[in-house]
């Protein structure tokens, strides 16, 4: 067994630091860069290009709503062709960098509100499809198990892959539990490992009304803007490594 440990970072802002990404990138296999529409600046998007390749971790495209104020988690109404638009602006921009420092970009993984909304949004998720595709065809597309945005990646001609949330809750559909919920965001380090195991191993996670859910897992993300990311990133990782789950970039 085996699996790719992703992390959203690159999200400080100017002289505003946001997470651990330097922690953090010792127990990530892949990195989910910000590109500076709902977090992050030029400058960092090098600095965390750099970091990445001194620790020997792949990177992605973040790209998220224009939306510096809210984070990228306040949904917009905004058209596919808007959309479409607006994320080949991002990747593009970061596949530029990652170029100017040697690198290839691995993946693409929306943010935020675009991501839950592209999940069960076709003409969103194939919007997103399109503009990875037309950056290069090579980049997998990540999305939750099941949903429209990895439906939207494969009819796109690209690799997908199935990315889970060990920290976060999950509702019985399948799609995560809105942060404005309580219990939306797991903290209790034991059972955040025992949850990432569990999907690794047996497919399947216990959803916020007990209900179980089965899922694939082909990434498992944990955040990074969290209190105590970097130490909860360093247990899950030693967890599943006990449980004999390989920890490798999806491109390896």
């Amino acid at each position: 067994m085996r699996i790719d440990l992703n992390s959203d970072l690159g999200e400080s802002f100017g002289p505003w630091p946001m997470g651990q990404d330097a922690a953090l990138m010792d127990s990530i296999s892949s990195a989910n860069v910000a590109c500076g529409f709902h977090a992050g600046d030029p400058g960092t998007m090098r600095a965390t290009l750099r970091l990445a390749r001194t620790k020997g971790v792949a990177v992605g495209a973040h790209p998220g709503f224009p939306d510096l104020v809210g984070f990228g988690r306040r949904e917009m109404k905004a058209s596919a062709a808007e959309v479409e638009d607006f994320v080949l602006y991002q990747l593009a921009a970061l596949a530029g960098m990652a170029a100017a420092e040697g690198m290839r970009l691995q993946h693409v993984k929306a943010h935020g509100a675009l991501y839950n909304m592209a999940c069960k949004d076709r003409p969103l998720a194939d919007a997103i499809a399109r503009a990875t595709a037309a950056i290069d065809r090579s980049l997998v597309l990540f999305g939750l198990p099941n949903s429209a945005l990895l439906r939207a990646g494969e009819s796109a001609g690209l690799r997908v892959a199935a990315e889970v949330f060990a920290d976060r809750a999950y509702d019985p559909d399948g799609s995560l539990t809105s942060r404005s919920q309580p219990g939306s965001v797991m903290h209790d380090t034991p059972a955040v490992v025992a949850r990432a195991i569990r999907m690794v191993r047996d497919n399947e996670v216990v959803a916020i009304d007990g209900s179980t859910i089965t899922l694939q897992a082909d990434t498992i993300c944990l955040h990074g803007d969290t209190p105590g990311a970097a130490d909860l990133a360093r247990e899950v990782r030693r967890g599943l490594e006990a449980a004999g789950i390989r920890i490798a970039r999806l491109t390896a």
